[in-house]
């Protein structure tokens, strides 16, 4: 996979010809006619695993849900798979997909990614369902919609271009119509790259830096943590993703002063950093207590809560899209939580029970959607998505 460069590297050259410039009135020779190399964002759709679970999340998403028609069997299904298979290759090329009536509209360097995911009904239909894949139960919290809750198929469409994204969810969308028809769509964007052009963490709509406790990418621990090494053979390499669209009251948050925020996320807002640290990835120490005795991060608080520590040393690995949706004067903000895992019953469940129960964070948010999917691991060129499962 070619990650995409930092905005720093894609502008240094011109930020530095422009303090050249400013500095005592200098005057810089630019040479035109020096070769002008375009940045390659390009992201290759092959490789072991779909090639968006571990990178970065993208700048603007959309998550399609479908289901199933009833008259599709598990040979339409396979069907279907080559079929998005070759949209995904030519997307991600910057090539127009087979049929696409918006040719122009396929370009190349955009980061753009796709992820399919395959929901539990679907193994009714193959058999071979990775072990914990079942519809989370409802939680005491939770306010579930019909309108943003389950799906059999999970297409899931990220680039840096806003364009790109509506383009290719449309053409995925186009051929899934014989096989599939659309239950949900929740589009979301995020920021994580800082002023300075370096990769940053992200931050939801509460300010909150989202996602710090994550395992890196690349590590032992991260590959633990999200492909799977049980189960059905076909699955080995895939992960499972939740999906939760989450609502945020962010009025009632802004009543609040600042250190009622970080006593109830357990961070600073301003770094990220645990309320007993000074950086964003400095440890937390559960035992510290401030002078009156309180625990500095509370018995209540996100950070505490979601700790692998406290979880039996269960881990997931989160990624967020911040939403907002007008509905005529009013309007809905949110977070669209995904969480990938080996095990969802095993790893995410347990975890979800314990923040349903006690975390702090309650008192502003309420889950309104809810979907979980069987991310089957990549393909190579001479293959295609879910081959082991659906041939």
């Amino acid at each position: 996979m070619t990650g995409r460069p930092s905005r720093r590297q894609l502008f240094g050259v011109a930020g530095a010809a422009a303090v050249g410039a400013a500095a005592g009135g200098a005057i810089v020779a630019v040479d035109n006619e020096a070769p002008q190399q375009p940045p390659v964002r390009a992201i290759s759709p092959y490789g072991e695993h779909q090639p968006a679970i571990a990178g970065p999340t993208p700048e603007h998403a959309e998550l399609v849900a479908l289901n199933l028609l009833p008259e599709t069997d598990k040979a339409a299904l396979g069907r279907l798979m080559r079929l998005w298979s070759d949209d995904i290759v030519a997307l991600a090329d910057g090539r127009p997909a087979p049929g696409d009536s918006t040719p122009e509209l396929a370009v190349a360097n955009v980061a753009l990614t796709t992820t399919v995911g395959l929901g539990p009904r679907v193994f009714e239909l193959t058999g071979h369902k990775p072990p914990g894949l079942d519809d989370l139960p409802v939680m005491r919290h939770d306010r579930l919609e019909p309108a943003w809750s389950g799906g059999d198929l999970l297409v899931m469409v990220g680039a840096d271009d806003a364009v790109s994204v509506v383009h290719a969810v449309r053409r995925l969308v186009a051929d899934a119509k014989p096989f599939a028809t659309p239950l949900w769509r929740q589009t979301g964007f995020w920021n994580s790259t800082g002023a300075d052009g370096r990769p940053v963490t992200g931050r939801n709509l509460f300010g909150q830096v989202d996602g710090t406790g994550n395992p890196a990418v690349g590590t032992p621990d991260f590959d633990h943590t999200v492909w799977s090494s049980d189960g059905p053979e076909w699955f080995r390499r895939g992960t499972t993703l939740v999906v939760r669209r989450i609502r945020m009251n962010l009025d009632a948050w802004d009543e609040l002063t600042r250190s009622e925020q970080e006593r109830a996320v357990g961070r600073t807002l301003s770094t990220g950093a645990p309320l007993t640290g000074s950086a964003e990835h400095d440890e937390l120490d559960l035992q510290a207590r401030d002078a009156d005795g309180r625990l500095v991060i509370a018995e209540n608080s996100h950070a505490r809560l979601s700790h692998h520590s406290v979880n039996d040393g269960r881990r997931i690995f989160r990624k967020g899209l911040n939403y907002v949706q007008d509905n005529g004067p009013t309007r809905e903000s949110g977070l669209i939580f995904l969480s990938h895992q080996a095990d969802v019953a095993g790893q995410f469940l347990p975890l979800l029970a314990r923040l349903d129960a006690a975390d702090a964070l309650n008192d502003w948010t309420t889950t309104i959607g809810s979907a979980v999917f069987a991310l089957p691991p990549g393909f190579q060129a001479d293959s295609w998505l879910a081959h082991e499962l659906l041939s």
